[in-house]
């Protein structure tokens, strides 16, 4: 298992992040439609609106995932984060970045994994949108359009928050 690194901009990205004001806060149906929106035209048993903090990636939307954060250090959307573009991952199980990852290895056992960055304020990447699944998927020039609209659709509506 590779950690992901933080990227360059850090500091400013979690002043972005902490400025949002929605770490820790109640689910909100506009966030929790997205995410069901994703999982239905995915096929796939989990979506995650996933911000991640410091040390942790917590989860503002999930479904299909019985926890309501993991340690950034075995998340998926921590690499997500270094990326200007979706990262997908067809079969984890291949990969050496997340081949021994707890995720992968234990419950919920993450084989497909494609997530979009949420970037907000100076450009910073907060968190990402994500689709997974316990089984290799491949991932179409359409998903990509697909994820990537409703990524921009979650960005919108963090920017809406009060």
């Amino acid at each position: 298992m590779i950690a992901p690194a933080p990227p360059a901009d850090e500091s400013s990205r979690l002043q972005t992040l902490h400025a949002l004001g929605i770490l820790d806060t109640p689910p909100e149906e506009r966030f929790d439609r997205v995410v069901r929106l994703a999982r239905r035209i995915f096929d796939v048993p989990a979506a995650v609106i996933s911000l991640v903090d410091s040390e942790r990636q917590w989860f503002k939307s999930c479904l299909g995932l019985d926890v309501p954060e993991t340690p950034r250090e075995i998340s998926f959307c921590g690499h997500t984060i270094l990326s200007a573009n979706a990262l997908v991952v067809e079969d984890a199980q291949l990969d050496p970045r997340f081949c021994s990852n707890p995720l992968v290895t234990r419950p919920p056992h993450i084989r497909f994994y494609a997530g979009r960055p949420l970037f907000v304020g100076s450009g910073s990447a907060i968190g990402s949108l994500c689709v997974l699944d316990a089984k290799p998927r491949t991932f179409t020039a359409a998903d990509h359009a697909a994820l990537s609209d409703l990524a921009a659709i979650v960005v919108d509506e963090l920017k809406r928050r009060p």
